[in-house]
């Protein structure tokens, strides 16, 4: 029905950026709220930053004022933004769909690797 289609990943040294995308296919009437989830290893998944169908963001307290959560409606991507990168933002980062008439999609995931 819709795939979710990741990019962006890598590695980067501390203070670096890197900017991730992610694709919705498929049969899709419309979009609500895209986010970003990552999961860390021996973690439990979080919250990185999501983005409603009206482009309201919000974001963890721990990637505020680094990450920025970006959509390109026509496109069905959403996009994360991340700056002044730290080795503890180093996951595996998901993007979430919730997509009409089916309901939430994840995403692959790809590896982000902050480290010197």
């Amino acid at each position: 029905q819709v795939q979710l289609v990741e990019s962006g990943g890598g590695l980067v040294q501390p203070g670096g950026s890197l900017r991730l995308s992610c694709s919705a296919h498929g049969s899709i009437f419309s979009i609500n709220s895209m986010a970003w989830y990552r999961q860390a290893p021996g973690k439990q998944r979080e919250l990185v930053a999501v983005i409603s169908n009206g482009g309201v963001a919000h974001y963890a307290d721990s990637v505020r004022s680094r990450f920025t959560i970006s959509r390109d409606y026509a496109q069905n991507t959403v996009y994360l933004q991340m700056d002044s990168l730290k080795v503890e933002d180093t996951a595996v980062y998901y993007c979430n769909a919730d997509v009409s008439p089916w309901g939430h999609y994840l995403g692959q995931g790809t590896q982000v690797t902050v480290s010197s």
